[in-house]
């Protein structure tokens, strides 16, 4: 009796540790289900599966330039898929994927008690692809000991779900578009295109097999990091194909003999194609989407709602234009460096140094401790430590301390180089500086500077639309104005004070003193409507000086009102952002050309203009673009050179093309040391010749490259008539004395007669 009992109870102790075994898990899965441990979405949720999409920019020709994104997504379809691509993805992470309803019950039994009871953490995951897509829409939690089994139950919930919900195929669209790959992206086509350049549909069999294999272990496996590792994991992938079927013997060993070859977008703020031009448009975008609604009433989100943005940029004019930026800055950077030696303000300038470590966060931080200047000055000259400066060659890792990162940095000349098309304003390429990731400041968008001797142009304009004819003659002597200023020309043209020149030669070689006076002759509220009819809004100096250009303008607003010389007269504004969509192609915004409905000058007006400026390069100013550049194209242009060297300019000119070149110091007071390597022509200049050059050799621009400028019309060759200078008379030498002091300018002089012409005798106003 007393064993029956015991038996009895061995049997009921027995039945009772499996019945706990059995319900302790099924209590266990109930509250997972019920959401003790955080809620399940529904199946209605899982129908409407929204995550979040890159925004994507791209280029006039549909090219993508740029994304913005809290995690690098572009969903595409399973039409864009290749089979080889979907055969790799199965082989490697789940051979059994058409076979199971998406939990693989052997494996979820393992991990339950080898993870929970053994605590063998170890024991793997055997995830299936559908697994693996509900741990990619909602992530994982931590719960202690009990996270693994947790998640993993839940998991097995969603997919459960998503099984009775989607098709195989689209499962598997749904986990590519989701799936996390190296450097923050998400989504098979955000990998293709950053590691490879192409869409998902172009990959190849080895190119798919290398993405695939990064699934794995993502930064391990990255291919960009470690290429060796990245290509034996590819070759893993290869064999799981061959092995399940998917590729023959011979093809697995044909794709395993391939070269690792990446061709790696940086999509980046800091990185990539256009980083200037993509943070204004970012900031532009985002406040057009601050007055636009979706059907739910919500704002749009650039970040998450996979817009697309059109804009105007030239994807190869824009890569051209940043090359010939680079290609240009480093050798005069170098030339700016050795210029100064060891006196360069960036080094010995205690006042200049003080107000960049003004600048600076470490600046306002030890400030705000109480720190005075000169302390705080010891404290960053104090500490050394490795650092990594930008350097146009190579980044360079030195040891020193921050003022000598600050001083590093304070030497660096910047740019700004715009390109228009003049018929519309579209921009075609925009470089803010010489590298964004370490001067943030744009010099499109954000500065204006003093634009010297590129405001001459309007000023000659409004001479010629207030009747001052081309063939006018002006004195080349100095004259003294109000407030004591006397402006002077450089080089030969001021060496003989009794010689006159005609607009055109005067303008094309830039004399400072006939600017002045022909400024003067128009009357400065003309000279001031006349810039105002070709699109300049900034407030222009009512003084002397603005022929010289002292007023301070943008690039863009310069640019856009030299369009008018290539646009029947008429301005046009700078866009660049032709439509958005949201992630479904429909259009939420859209934008036109903008210009001015009125022509600012005459149309013989602005044939002269464009003669005159046509001098500049072939016979003036800019005449290395022919000499030392060897360009044959029709171009017509402006030099400029602010006082004490601290600007360089050029403006460009084709008929198809309007481009703006600056060059400068961020810092005001650091300018060129000498005006040879100051002067728009060796500092601004060059950035326009090396990029038409480029422009050139692409058969692509022919169109532009070759484009001529309408033929000047019998009036304007009549009007041109006229030798380019005259010398004063005996008499009038004797009687004329060019004093500085003498504010008396001297009349100019009309256009002569062809009897006059041929006897040398001059006509006067």
């Amino acid at each position: 009796m007393l064993e029956k009992f015991k038996k009895s109870r061995k049997l009921k102790w027995a039945l009772g540790v499996l019945l706990s075994l059995i319900a302790i898990p099924l209590l266990f899965y109930t509250l997972i289900y019920l959401g003790a441990f955080g809620k399940i979405p529904s199946t209605s949720d899982l129908k409407e599966l929204n995550q979040s999409k890159a925004t994507q920019v791209l280029a006039a020709h549909g090219e993508l330039i740029g994304k913005f994104y809290i995690f690098d997504r572009q969903p595409i379809t399973y039409s864009q898929i290749p089979q080889h691509l979907i055969d790799a993805l199965i082989a490697t992470e789940d051979v059994r994927y058409y076979e199971h309803n998406g939990i693989d019950s052997r494996s979820l039994l393992r991990v339950f008690f080898k993870t929970l009871l053994l605590q063998d953490k170890s024991s793997g995951g055997g995830s299936t692809i559908t697994l693996q897509l509900a741990k990619n829409l909602y992530g994982r939690k931590d719960y202690g000991a009990f996270g693994i089994v947790v998640n993993k139950l839940q998991e097995a919930i969603i997919a459960k779900r998503l099984e009775d919900i989607y098709s195989k195929k689209e499962i598997l669209t749904l986990y590519l578009n989701t799936v996390p790959f190296s450097d923050n992206t998400f989504g098979i086509e955000s990998a293709a295109m950053k590691f490879f350049n192409k869409h998902t549909k172009a990959l190849n069999l080895e190119e798919a097999a290398v993405l695939i294999g990064m699934l794995k272990a993502s930064h391990y496996f990255n291919p960009r990091i470690f290429p060796e590792r990245s290509r034996l994991r590819r070759d893993v992938v290869l064999m799981q194909m061959e092995k399940y079927g998917y590729l023959s013997n011979a093809q697995m060993e044909q794709a395993k003999q391939k070269n690792l070859q990446l061709d790696y977008q940086f999509y980046s703020s800091n990185q990539g194609v256009a980083p200037y031009f993509r943070e204004q448009l970012r900031k532009d975008v985002s406040a057009i989407l601050d007055t636009l609604k979706n059907a739910e009433g919500e704002k749009y989100n650039i970040y998450k709602d996979g817009l697309i943005i059109h804009s105007t940029i030239d994807f190869t004019m824009q890569q051209l234009a940043e090359a010939s930026v680079k290609e240009h800055m480093q050798d005069l950077q170098k030339a700016h460096e050795q210029s100064y030696g060891s006196r360069a303000p960036w080094l010995t300038n205690n006042e200049i140094i003080l107000a960049a470590v003004k600048r600076t966060e470490v600046y306002k931080k030890l400030s705000n401790q109480g720190l005075s200047d000169a302390e705080i000055l010891k404290r960053l000259n104090k500490d050394s430590h490795e650092m990594e400066l930008f350097n146009y060659d190579e980044e360079k890792v030195i040891t020193g301390t921050t003022l000598d990162s600050i001083k590093h940095y304070l030497k660096f000349l910047n740019t700004g180089f715009l390109a228009l098309e003049p018929s519309s304003g579209a921009v075609k390429a925009w470089v803010g500086g010489v590298n964004f990731e370490h001067f943030k400041y744009d010099h499109i968008s954000q500065s204006k500077r003093q634009i010297g001797s590129t405001f001459k142009p309007i000023v000659y304009t409004a001479a010629l639309e207030n009747g001052i004819a081309p063939c006018s003659y002006f004195s080349i002597n100095e004259v003294t104005y109000e407030n004591g200023w006397t402006p002077s020309n450089s080089g030969s043209y001021g060496e003989d004070p009794f010689m006159n020149y005609n607009l055109k030669t005067a303008l094309s070689n830039s004399i400072n003193t006939i600017a002045v006076k022909v400024l003067m002759e128009t009357g400065i509220s003309n000279v001031i409507s006349q810039a105002e009819k070709m699109g300049i809004q900034s407030s222009l100096p009512k003084v002397p000086s603005l022929a010289l250009g002292t007023a301070e303008l943008s690039i863009k607003e310069l640019a856009g009102a030299y369009t008018s010389y290539v646009n029947n007269g008429k301005s046009t504004t700078p866009f660049y952002i032709t439509k958005i969509e949201d992630s479904k192609g429909n259009t939420l915004a859209e934008f036109k050309p903008v210009q001015k409905k009125q022509a600012a000058f005459t149309e013989t007006n602005r044939q002269v203009m464009i003669e005159f400026m046509k001098a500049t390069v072939n016979e003036g100013t800019a005449t290395r673009l022919r000499t030392t550049y060897g360009l044959q194209n029709e171009i017509a242009g402006k030099t400029g050179t602010t006082q004490s060297n601290k600007d360089g300019w050029f403006v460009g000119i084709t008929p198809k093309l309007v481009t703006v070149t600056w060059v400068g110091s961020d810092d005001h007071r650091i300018g060129f040391r000498n005006t040879r390597i100051g002067q728009g022509a060796n500092s601004a200049l060059p950035v326009f010749a090396l990029f038409m050059q480029k422009l050139n050799q692409n058969p692509n621009f022919s169109d532009i490259t070759q484009a001529h400028f309408k033929k000047p019309s019998e009036e304007v060759v009549e009007l041109l008539d006229c030798e380019a200078s005259s010398r004063d008379g005996f008499f009038d030498r004797l009687f004329n004395n060019p004093d500085k002091s003498n504010n008396k300018k001297k009349e100019p002089k009309k256009k002569k007669g062809l009897f006059k012409r041929l006897f040398g005798k001059k006509d006067r106003d």
